[in-house]
């Protein structure tokens, strides 16, 4: 039996197990990465304040990524726009 026959047979093709991997293993590697990266370049010449700033950064970054994640985006899209319009 080939890939193509599997295929025809109604199978759907996707990416979920895919992005659950990325979200499980891959996603928390490079947020360690950040983290030691963070305070490897500035914890180490006491620039505290640079430090926090890139800290915001990469709360947002999260923010965003989180926002991807859990399809929510739209809703909160949604929201903003009702707050400016009637």
């Amino acid at each position: 039996m080939t890939v193509l026959t599997v295929v025809t047979q109604g199978a759907e093709l996707g990416t979920h197990n895919l992005r659950t991997w990325m979200l499980d293993n891959i996603l928390p590697l490079l947020l360690l990465a950040v983290a030691v990266l963070l305070l490897w370049l500035g914890g180490g010449k006491g620039d505290n304040a640079g430090v926090m700033r890139r800290l915001a950064g990469v709360i947002i970054a999260l923010g965003v990524i989180g926002l991807a994640v859990s399809g929510s985006g739209e809703d909160l899209g949604k929201y903003i726009a009702h707050l400016f319009s009637s």
